[in-house]
């Protein structure tokens, strides 16, 4: 398997902490030296290992926080056939 790297560039933010000391982030990632995007998953306190994560463009993140502010946004999604 090949070697994933990753550089974290900006801490936006901890969203939450475990027992075990294990940190939920909101983090600008670059991956596999590719172009930063936003990553939310979990962290180990020296960053040496992380759980499963998503990961967002500038433009997904802006989306996700227009929705969350509860702002329409224009999509091709069709929500009649989601409900």
């Amino acid at each position: 398997m090949a070697e994933l790297k990753y550089e974290i560039k900006e801490t936006i933010g901890v969203l939450s902490e475990n027992a075990k000391g294990w940190t939920k982030e909101l983090n600008l990632i670059s991956w596999n030296e590719r172009e930063p995007k936003y990553d939310i998953r979990e962290w180990n306190p020296d960053h040496s290992r992380m759980g499963k994560g998503i990961t967002f463009t500038a433009e997904e993140i802006e989306n996700l926080k227009k929705l969350l502010n509860g702002e329409d946004i224009e999509d091709d999604i069709d929500e009649e056939k989601i409900l």
